[in-house]
């Protein structure tokens, strides 16, 4: 009765909370209120149930249906009394969007009346319809079956008063229609390699966790000018339009003071997120106009994920409120800088080790290196694997230009960390050492603390950069999932942990010590993958020469970069630590290589009705205005006519020479889709689509941007950049 007597107290000096202006709060006052967090499980449930549930949290254990009744009961009980009505699990198709199925907790009784309930098998298991999702072939349209489960491992949370259950997403035949499945998976599978390797250093140590702190870029436009273009409103993207005469040349937008308007909007979506517990820390102007970021705290990865996805939709729907639209798309604007998702990624233990970061000691930056050397011979081993993790449609626009990702992967360690494993491979060979040598290595070793303060720089160019203790992989675009570059990073470094493992146990067997074998292991690794270590500028011409010369391989074409989910080596490695099967890589094959073609397909179309119905009517409606001024100039001044009305008869060929092109050239895009949609194979459909219609996109672009500059402004159907690149 006591604790129900508390409980109750507690929600009303919550419900208190919640009518108080929360711009009057602390943030600390009600972060994480609309959150069933550990702390509320400990209020809400039986002592027995929590520990139960906490348990099966930290030990990656299936939870008892009796114990998910308890839970249902417990979890309904804080929802409702917050206002709740409905629930629903909510999931993360594979559409870079989230997923949710609204079910109340009302039912009516037999012969009249009605109750509230949720019973645990509602909270661990829904049956939502799979037949509309992506699934690659997984299911047929007919089958309708899939079901989302829910992952206790990231906390329930209460938005517009339903209770929302983070789930994953399987076929009724059991396989992955979401990231958060085979997310979970390279999390549990990389938990279990890092923690045998740590035992090397620190018997203490029974858990790795992997830790992300995102960096989120988008841009803001006014509504009304946003709905005034049907290509930024169908595609994300400005499908035409030239560079404002003013746009980032100045570099004044980046960290300025940001506008009355934004902080406005940015104050509402951060008092949401901190209600939803996302521990949002960061906010500032980015480099191009209208453009900015947010980022929070670093948290375990798969709340991390979840936390990003969730802010996009709160900062869309927040955005409405303020009359504007959130940009995701990478590249909305031509000429200026696209938006990324920086992933931070890193690995902590439940010691509270940053294995990323360097210690005080010896043994502590032994430690150090292993991981960080395994982490950089992953990314050399599967750097490719790595790229088309981010490789998109929208992304493209991006790769490989003067912004990140350029198309080849590359590891920045900095100039400190490269000296130090220079010195490594130099010193250390395979050959027994001297007590002298052993000595002065662990010297040199045990100074990198020292050496790497203030001396870890940033490479803005490289897509896989150490940053004094985490690797920061640029490469992410700014609406995809972060769960895809993970999945793929945590289950490299896993294979590479695993065998390093393999092969520092080899030699312990062969009587070489347990420090002198990881030290002969750590410098094989630097000398095998050091043709992946670049310092310089990634977007240079020069890297990229030099990039082939070393070996390394790019991601110039988006469609072919999807075959690498299917190379054998793909295949094989996540197989075998039991991420995906390939059958499930083959569906994200067939979906990726389905949304690129839908993508650029609407592209096309958007431009095609664009270029017809507004920008060659109007070419046409000024070019028939300078006509009649030509008519006019000459018979008021036959003499010098034809010194008088040169421009304007240059004029008039231009935009007829440029009318005649975008003509011709949109009728030829036309046929060519309907060449391509009679391809039955998806993936040579997207290569047709990437080789031959991506091209009459920014061909017809080009000569519309050309009009524009020709066209009476007063006459142009649609805004400008000058007009949507300024928030007032």
């Amino acid at each position: 009765m006591a604790t129900l007597r508390f409980k109750a107290l507690d929600e009303i000096s919550r419900r208190e909370l919640i009518e108080t202006k929360l711009s009057d709060k602390k943030i600390s006052d009600y972060f994480g209120i609309d959150v069933f967090d550990r702390e509320k499980m400990r209020q809400y449930l039986p002592k027995d149930v929590f520990d139960s549930v906490n348990t099966a949290i930290e030990e990656n254990r299936r939870l008892d249906r009796k114990v998910a009744n308890q839970v249902a009961v417990g979890m309904k009980a804080w929802a409702m009394e917050r206002g709740a009505t409905h629930y629903t699990h909510w999931f993360q198709p594979l559409n870079d969007s989230t997923a949710e199925k609204h079910d109340a907790f009302f039912e009516p009784l037999w012969g009249g009346g009605s109750f509230e309930t949720f019973r645990g098998e509602l909270l661990v298991q829904q049956e939502p319809d799979a037949s509309s999702f992506p699934n690659g072939g997984l299911r047929n349209t007919f089958e309708a079956r899939g079901y989302s489960a829910w992952d206790p491992t990231s906390p329930a949370f209460l938005i517009d008063r339903t209770l929302c259950i983070p789930s994953i997403f399987v076929a009724y035949t059991g396989e992955a229609l979401d990231f958060k499945t085979p997310l979970l998976k390279s999390l549990a599978a990389l938990d279990r390699a890092a923690v045998d390797v740590c035992q090397y250093f620190d018997k203490d140590v029974t858990k790795v966790v992997t830790t992300l702190g995102w960096e989120q870029e988008y841009f803001l436009v006014d509504e009304a000018l946003f709905n005034a273009r049907p290509d930024l409103a169908q595609t994300g993207r400005t499908l035409m339009g030239h560079t404002a005469a003013k746009d980032q040349q100045l570099d004044d937008h980046y960290w300025g003071a940001i506008p009355e308007r934004v902080i406005s909007f940015m104050k509402e979506f951060e008092e949401q997120a901190y209600r939803l517990g996302i521990p949002l820390k960061t906010r500032h102007n980015e480099v191009a106009p209208n453009q900015f970021e947010c980022a929070p705290m670093f948290e375990e990865a798969n709340i991390a994920v979840d936390h990003n996805t969730l802010l996009m939709t709160v900062m869309r729907k927040t955005a409405a409120k303020h009359k504007l639209k959130v940009l995701f798309h990478e590249k909305p604007f031509m000429g200026v800088n696209g938006s990324g998702k920086h992933c931070n990624w890193s690995l902590a233990t439940n010691t509270g080790v940053n294995l990323l970061s360097p210690g005080k000691t010896p043994k502590t930056n032994i430690q150090f290196l292993a991981f960080f050397v395994n982490a950089m011979k992953a990314a050399h081993d599967y750097g490719t694997l790595m790229m088309a993790s981010i490789a998109s449609e929208t992304n493209s626009h991006r790769l490989g230009g003067h912004e990140a990702p350029p198309s080849v992967l590359s590891v920045f360690a900095g100039s400190t960390m490269n000296a130090i494993l220079d010195q490594i491979e130099a010193r250390i060979s395979d050959k027994k050492l001297s007590p002298d040598e052993k000595t002065e290595i662990k010297l040199d070793i045990g100074k990198i603390p020292e050496i790497l303060v203030d001396n870890t720089d940033r490479n803005r160019t490289s897509p896989f950069a150490f940053t004094g203790n985490r690797f920061e992989f640029r490469a992410t675009g700014s609406s995809s999932n972060c769960a895809l570059p993970l999945i793929v990073i945590n289950t490299a470094v896993t294979e590479q942990l695993i065998r390093f493992k393999n092969e520092v146990d080899a030699l312990i067997e062969k009587n070489v010590k347990k420090d002198e074998a990881i030290l002969q292991i750590i410098r094989k690794y630097i000398i095998e993958s050091k043709k992946i270590r670049f310092e310089g500028n990634g977007y240079s011409r020069e890297w990229q020469e030099e990039a082939a010369k070393r070996g390394l391989r790019g991601i110039g074409n988006v469609p072919l970069a999807f075959k690498e989910y299917l190379s054998p080596e793909s295949i094989a490695l996540f197989e075998r630590h039991k991420v995906l099967n390939k059958t499930e890589l083959q569906a994200r094959y067939e979906i990726k290589n389905e949304t690129f073609v839908k993508k650029v397909q609407i592209e096309s179309r958007v431009l095609a009705d664009l270029a017809a119905n507004h920008i060659i009517p109007t070419a046409i409606k000024y070019q028939n205005v300078l006509i009649e001024n030509v008519k006019g100039i000459k018979e008021i001044f036959p003499k010098e006519f034809e010194n008088l009305a040169a421009e304007e008869i240059k004029t008039i060929r231009q935009i007829a020479e440029h009318v005649k092109y975008i003509r011709e050239h949109s009728f030829e895009m036309v046929e060519a889709r309907k060449k391509w949609n009679n391809v039955d194979n998806i993936a040579e459909r997207a290569i047709g689509y990437e080789t031959e219609i991506r091209p009459f996109i920014e061909n017809i672009r080009y000569h519309i941007d050309k009009l524009e500059l020709i066209v009476d402004d007063q006459l142009w159907p649609l805004p400008k950049y000058r007009e949507l690149m300024s928030i007032n």
